[in-house]
């Protein structure tokens, strides 16, 4: 099976000389991005960066565990979906189906949506390696959901997709729509508290230098001023509006503690940060 591609704008393939490069020498800056240039830059960033973000995250995510955040709680023993066997299940924001392939393992029938045709290779590549039918994979903007209503069963993200959208609310009415009733929504994403402090690992993260309140999205630019990378922020409130705005009611929300034992560090994350301020806000809602 290949990937499924469906897309509003031309997908021109990246050329090889430039899927590796990073944005180190972009500025980054706070300022407004649209749908449309936010979908762009995140297409072409994940593109650019999914062989390293595989090469450096790979061995954490495994080839199918289904973990929600970098605290390391996994639905094996979380159960935020519920029961999964002979569901049909969305990831939404999949990278390289990771938890599509867990869920594959539980009886589920998976499909892993992402908005990068690198980061879906590589679920082909994982299981071509294993020697396995490749889980279904298709490459589309969330916010654009090609799917037909009353879909699925389930729908969920860990990390994907919901940071990126310029436009979250029309994101979770979409999914609203392509859900079943009595249908589960849970998704993950960096706890909104994050924002007002800067994304360091020692002390130097743990003092406030932003308001909590400032929605400006964060957006690196190249030379030209083209983002080249947009992030979008949204308060607590701000989610449970979005949700019960698109018809869903909100169930759970679950931040989970910095484990013990878990010292590892990268970007943002560190046991410093994670024992004093939550790092993870989960989302569980349903489609009454």
């Amino acid at each position: 099976m290949g990937i499924i591609t469906v897309a509003t704008t031309p997908q021109p393939e990246l050329p090889s000389e430039f899927r590796d490069l990073d944005d180190d020498g972009d500025d980054a800056v706070r300022r407004q991005a649209g749908a449309g240039e936010s979908s762009r830059a995140s297409r072409h960033w994940w593109d650019r960066n999914a062989d390293e973000y595989q090469d450096e995250h790979g061995e954490f995510l495994g080839d199918d565990r289904f973990t929600w955040c970098p605290e390391g709680l996994d639905e094996s023993s979380a159960h935020l979906l519920g029961p999964v066997e002979g569901k049909d299940v969305l990831e939404i924001g999949a990278g390289a189906a990771q938890c599509s392939r867990w869920l594959r393992a539980q009886g589920a029938r998976p499909v892993a949506l992402d908005i990068s045709h690198r980061q879906l290779q590589h679920s082909l590549r994982i299981d071509l390696a294993r020697g396995v039918t490749p889980v279904a994979v298709v490459q589309a903007d969330a916010a654009v959901l090609p799917f037909a209503s009353e879909s699925f069963d389930i729908a969920c993200s860990a990390y994907g997709a919901v940071p990126f959208s310029a436009d979250t609310a029309a994101l979770m009415r979409e999914v609203h729509r392509v859900l079943r009733p009595g249908g589960r929504w849970v998704f993950s994403v960096t706890h909104p508290i994050r924002w007002a402090f800067p994304d360091e690992p020692g002390v130097e993260g743990l003092t406030v230098l932003s308001s909590y309140f400032d929605r400006t999205p964060y957006v690196e630019e190249d030379e030209q001023g083209r983002a080249s990378y947009v992030e979008h922020h949204r308060t607590v409130g701000d989610r449970v509006r979005e949700l019960v705005g698109a018809g869903f009611r909100l169930v759970d929300l679950v931040e989970p503690e910095w484990p013990e034992g878990l010292e590892q560090e990268w970007g943002g994350w560190s046991p410093l940060r994670g024992r004093l301020l939550p790092g993870t806000a989960i989302f569980v809602a349903e489609r009454p």
